[in-house]
Parts: C-alpha cells; sequence; structure tokens
C-alpha cells in the first residue's frame, strides 16, 4: 500500500507524458491531471499550433511533439495507432528521459512491446496499459490491464496509484496473455457487427425502417452495428491486424457463416440443428437451469431506432449470432472463462448470444427459420458475402483497404450515428446495470 506522502511527493515531483491526443490520450490526459498530476502531452507536430488552443484551457500543458514530451517526462504513454506504434516509438525514443517509464495503450501489445525493446534506451523501464473500454465510457470498475514488462515492483506501484484515479478494475497480465484475451474476447464479435453494417450498406438497407428488422434482438444487433461505425476505424483494424490470435479467429467466423449459410439454403435441418447444439453444450452448457439471463426481449425492445410502433416479428435465422457461437465452438473458447477482461461491448455481445440460446425456443425457431422462411435470405447471403470480405481485408494485413470498408459504411449510416450512439449509450448503461446488480447478489 502506498502511502499518502509518497502519493503527495510523487505528484509534486513526477510528470506524466501522452504521446497522441486522441479520444484516450484525451481522456488519460484529462483524467490524471484533474487528478493532481503534472501531465505534458503533444499531437502530431503539424497540428501544433491547433492542438495548442484547443486544449488551452486545460489542466495538461500541450508540447511541441514527443521529443519535448520524452525528455521531461518519469511516465510516457504512447496513444497512438497500433499500425504507427514502431514508426513514432523509434522516432521519439531516443529522447526518453534517464531512468523513466514507458509503456503504450495500444489494443495490441506484441507490435508495441517489440518496438520498446528495440529502440528504448536500455536504463528505461516498460509497463504497458491498455483501458478495455472506449473513451465515451464510464471507467468505474471497467477492467484496466497493466503489463510489468521490464520494471521495479516500485514502478509498478507508481504506475497503479497513477491510474486509480481512473477507478477501473486493475488486470495485471504479460503481453501475450493481453493479445490472446484481448483477441477471444473481441475478435469474433467485432468481425460479425462489422459485417452486418457492410451487409446493410452494400443492400443500401436502413435496418430500422425494414419490417424485417423489428424486435429486441434486432435493436441490440443494430445498436451494436453503429456504435462501431461512429468510432474510429483503427480502434478495430489496430486488434485485427496487428494481432496474430485475431486472424485464425476472424479467419474461423467467416468459415462458420459460410458453412452454416450453406446448410441453411441447402435444407439440411438436422445437421445444421446438430452442428449448432454441439456449440450450444460447449459455450453454454454449463449454465444452470436457474441462470439468470442478462437480456430480455422487453429490455430490448425499449431501445429502438425506428419511429414506427412496433410490428408483427419477422422470421429470422440470426445467422450472424449462429455463427459468433459456433466460432467459439470450432476455436474451443469459452468466454466466461475471460469475464475478467471483458468490454462492455463484449458483456452485450455475449448477452445477445446467451438470449438467443438459452431462452426456451428461441433457438428452435431461428433454425426453423433459417431453413423454412425465404424472405430473409437476401441478408443473410449479403451478410455470408461481408463477412468473408473482412476476412480477406484482415488476411491481406491492409490497413488502407480496411479504412476504406470501414468509412464507407460510416458515410452511409452518417445521418443516424448521432442518435444511434445516445441510443446505443442508454442501452449499454441499462444493462451494464443490470450487471451489477446481478453481481451484488
Amino acid at each position: 500500500m502506498v502511502s499518502e506522502e509518497t502519493i503527495k511527493e510523487w505528484k509534486a515531483t513526477k510528470t506524466i507524458g501522452i504521446i497522441g491526443l486522441g479520444d484516450m490520450g484525451l481522456l488519460y490526459a484529462r483524467r490524471f491531471s484533474e487528478d493532481g498530476w503534472k501531465v505534458v502531452g503533444c499531437d502530431r507536430e503539424e497540428i501544433y499550433q491547433d492542438t495548442k488552443e484547443k486544449y488551452s484551457k486545460e489542466k495538461f500543458e500541450i508540447l511541441k511533439n514527443g521529443h519535448y514530451v520524452s525528455r521531461i517526462s518519469d511516465y510516457v504513454i504512447y496513444s497512438v495507432e497500433a499500425e504507427n506504434i514502431k514508426k513514432i516509438v523509434k522516432q521519439y525514443a531516443p529522447s526518453t528521459k534517464i531512468g523513466a517509464i514507458v509503456g503504450g495503450q495500444t489494443s495490441c501489445k506484441a507490435p508495441e512491446i517489440e518496438a520498446f525493446e528495440e529502440y528504448l534506451p536500455n536504463d528505461v523501464e516498460i509497463i504497458s496499459v491498455h483501458s478495455l473500454h472506449g473513451p465515451k465510457v464510464n471507467t468505474t470498475g471497467q477492467p484496466l490491464v497493466v503489463i510489468n514488462h521490464r520494471a521495479s515492483l516500485k514502478s509498478e506501484e507508481f504506475v497503479k496509484t497513477l491510474v486509480s484515479c481512473l477507478r477501473s478494475k486493475i488486470v495485471d497480465l504479460t503481453a501475450d496473455e493481453h493479445d490472446k484475451i484481448t483477441a477471444d474476447t473481441q475478435a469474433v464479435t467485432h468481425a460479425a457487427f462489422l459485417s452486418m453494417g457492410v451487409a446493410w450498406h452494400k443492400m443500401r438497407l436502413y435496418p430500422w425502417k425494414s419490417s424485417r428488422w423489428i424486435g429486441g434482438l434486432e435493436n441490440a444487433k443494430i445498436n451494436i452495428s453503429l456504435r462501431i461505425f461512429s468510432n474510429k476505424w483503427h480502434v478495430y483494424a489496430g486488434l485485427a491486424i496487428t494481432n496474430p490470435s485475431a486472424h485464425k479467429q476472424i479467419m474461423q467466423y467467416a468459415q462458420s457463416t459460410t458453412d452454416l449459410f450453406k446448410l441453411i439454403i441447402e435444407g439440411k435441418n438436422e445437421e445444421l440443428k446438430e452442428r449448432v447444439y454441439k456449440a450450444k453444450k460447449f459455450v453454454f452448457g454449463h449454465l444452470g437451469s436457474d441462470h439468470d439471463l442478462l437480456l430480455d426481449d422487453e429490455l430490448l425492445q425499449q431501445f429502438s431506432l425506428s419511429r414506427e410502433p412496433p410490428g408483427e416479428q419477422q422470421p429470422n435465422s440470426h445467422l450472424s449470432l449462429l455463427a459468433i457461437v459456433d466460432s467459439w465452438y470450432q476455436l474451443g473458447i469459452v468466454p466466461y472463462d475471460h469475464m475478467i477482461c471483458s468490454t462492455p461491448l463484449f458483456r452485450i455481445f455475449l448477452g445477445v448470444s446467451e438470449y438467443l440460446f438459452c431462452s426456451p425456443g428461441l433457438l428452435e425457431k431461428a433454425l426453423s427459420d433459417g431453413c423454412s422462411e425465404t424472405a430473409f435470405r437476401p441478408d443473410d447471403l449479403e451478410f455470408t458475402v461481408a463477412a468473408r470480405t473482412w476476412s480477406n481485408i484482415v488476411s491481406f494485413g491492409d490497413f488502407n483497404l480496411y479504412r476504406r470498408e470501414f468509412e464507407a459504411t460510416q458515410d452511409f449510416f452518417a445521418p443516424m450515428l448521432p442518435e444511434a450512439n445516445a441510443l446505443g449509450n442508454e442501452m449499454i448503461k441499462t444493462i451494464l446495470n443490470k450487471v451489477r446488480e446481478k453481481e451484488e447478489k
């Protein structure tokens, strides 16, 4: 336990540096400075004057570039895109203060740690962090990974004291453990909801205006997908492309989607049912009959973007959710094993899948509708193509192609994103409150 006197001394003598003032870098700079730490930060040098003016009323100081930040900071956090981490560390690492601690908060730690080991001086310690949530989520109670890669216990105590103002749940992991767990909890589910958005875009369809997309599960899918497309493309590209563990999972999601869709269009009801029920047993078999489901239709019905009164729910195979659970089964992933490192969106992804698979009669109806009803086939076809498209982009490792596909879909939904984001925030808040109530019981 660090004494109050030590904390007071650290705040009086230590400087925290943030290189990169995107959404998360800005969140850290604000929270640390508001907690009484001396914070300096920088963004791209070519926008220095604009950045300085933009944040002139903040409690942290804007410097010209990462050299100025590195030479005076006792703890430097690189808050930059995963694809640029190596280039930026190479540029500013030589200016790192002797004896300082350096870390990053990219979503994939393999290239980050590799860059630190290659370019940082040997007298510098390495402790990385990663807040497992977006910048608009309340940090209280959310997982915050701390990776002591090359540092003393005293330095680790210092970093944990610094981030304690976020009131997050500290999770100690290695870089490899972090990358495996984040892939397990995010890669497949991101692929699913990104593919939904692209499928709707290619169909030129706003799903909240379609009679085929009515119901609580549909509301959740729409809100989660649009929430993802309201963020910046690199948030998802970094995890998907730079994390080797994620590649295998995104490939499997595309394969699961394709395999299940083939069974649907071939009308192989029994084969489809056998495969899906094996996945259900593997992922949800440990849940008892008295398990309290996180979500229900009544709750999800509240969060519709449609301005029309609710109509009759249409037949839907829920292929996207069937493929999520099938992927977990094929990969040997039990998502409940990683709840300590789960993001708010992942908890909702899991809750939506759990609701479909564990609510009496819902899974049976989805499988039956998939094979017997054809009205939804065009949507399932576009979704399957979209899933394979994302799989190909990730396998190519092409950030530019990823950005083009993401931003084209983002532009298509742009008029609705502010409203969808507000509604999605409310949905997430309501569901997370329910999670906390459940945990407190």
